[in-house]
């Protein structure tokens, strides 16, 4: 039954669904503004907990408390826009995010640094969260498989390339320049998302009713159509982030990298989700989205199982990086063309739908990170141990939809 199950016509797009670059560069800027403020610190915790007079342990928590708030406040601003639109709500985050950037930019202490961490992430909430409601405005089908496809081969810069970006702006600068960048990032979105979408949330306005968001979210929840596709997505998003955050222990503390080497290792990470993207938009069209997602999931445990496996039999390098590379195939697979089939069938609730999608998104990430830390002392055994059982736990439920539908 396998393409039968298939929620969103894959066989052509609408005909007013064409897409541009400058398009997907500003949505793809949109989506990646909480990555590059969360993973461009990544080279520099350790400078900034000796400025800061604290534990690097401790400064760490500006990454932890950034995931919660980015994860409970999309829970907010989704329901918002579909009342009043997309602009104001993007545009406000911009602002926001810009200046929690300043604040954190200035901190003196940890509290501070905090402080401006949670304005930080109330704004970038805003932008990433919208940015997928935005592309399900004006794409849908086979063309919103494409542009999420498109948009996530884009992002992957933010992430990728942020932590050796923001190594030489430590090295030249100091690790205050870092935020000066990310200041400036968001005024230069909020004027690209001006000039070139605008708002796009043409559909009946929902209510900003608190029973009425409720009900929308429990809905949501209970519609396998969004809730199958959604949680296997942030499943192995969380899987991604475990990885990130325990890269710096594996690859510096274990295997004796730098942090320039540590970055330049983040920016090859990119090429192999380039390649993925551009791989799930030609899958799409020709095998359908259940086959293409399951193709993804299977190529996600393996890699996973095969950095499980290395830990435990002398791991070398080029081992961890093999293995890498396949869980990264299959996430670059299962992400956009999960997220394009999660949020397909709910165009009058795309942002009420891309909400919930980015807080379990978050929430996993967070939970991930956490567990890839306090599992075991053995960083490289802990993040084969948490993306193993997340995939291993997607490709499960995913299994299960494709054999109850």
């Amino acid at each position: 039954m396998a393409d039968q199950t298939v929620a969103i016509d894959t066989s052509r797009p609408r005909p007013e669904a064409s897409y541009t670059v400058l398009q997907i560069a500003v949505l793809a800027g949109l989506a990646a503004t909480g990555t590059l403020a969360t993973n461009i610190l990544l080279p520099s915790l350790p400078q900034m907990a000796a400025s800061l007079k604290v534990t690097s342990a401790a400064v760490t928590s500006a990454i932890t408390i950034f995931l919660a708030v980015f994860a409970v406040g999309q829970l907010v601003v989704g329901p918002i826009s579909d009342r009043y639109g997309r602009r104001w709500p993007v545009l406000i985050g911009f602002a926001v995010f810009f200046a929690g950037s300043v604040w954190c930019g200035l901190a003196t202490d940890l509290p501070n640094l905090l402080t401006g961490r949670v304005i930080q992430a109330a704004g970038a909430c805003a932008t990433s969260v919208l940015s997928r409601a935005i592309a399900r405005d004006m794409y849908s089908g086979a063309a919103l498989a494409r542009v999420m496809a498109l948009i996530m081969i884009a992002m992957a810069a933010a992430p990728g390339f942020s932590p050796l970006l923001g190594g030489a702006l430590e090295h030249y600068f100091g690790w205050r320049s870092e935020f000066a960048l990310v200041a400036a990032f968001a005024v230069l979105g909020a004027v690209a998302y001006g000039a070139v979408l605008g708002e796009t949330h043409h559909a009946t306005r929902t209510p900003l009713d608190p029973l009425a968001i409720a009900k929308n979210y429990f809905g949501l929840i209970a519609d396998r159509r969004f809730v199958v596709p959604a949680a296997t997505v942030s499943l192995i998003m969380g899987g991604l982030f475990s990885m990130f955050s325990a890269a710096p222990r594996i690859l510096i503390e274990a295997m004796h990298f730098t942090p320039i080497q540590l970055g330049l290792f983040f920016a090859g990470t990119v090429m192999i989700v380039f390649a993925a993207g551009m791989l799930a938009t030609k899958l799409a069209p020709r095998y359908g989205l259940d086959r293409s997602i399951r193709g993804g999931l299977v190529a996600a445990v393996a890699g996973a199982i095969a950095i499980l496996l290395a830990s435990l039999y002398s791991p070398t390098f080029l081992s961890f990086l093999a293995a890498t590379s396949v869980f990264l195939l299959g996430m670059g697979i299962v992400n956009p063309l999960g997220t394009a089939q999660a949020l397909s069938p709910f165009g009058e609730k795309a942002g009420a739908a891309s909400a919930l999608l980015g807080f379990w998104q978050m929430m996993m990430s967070a939970i991930g990170v956490w567990l890839a830390a306090t599992i075991s002392h053995d960083a490289l055994f802990a993040l084969g141990v948490v993306l193993t059982v997340f995939s291993l736990v997607a490709a499960s439920l995913y299994t299960q939809r494709a054999k109850s539908t």
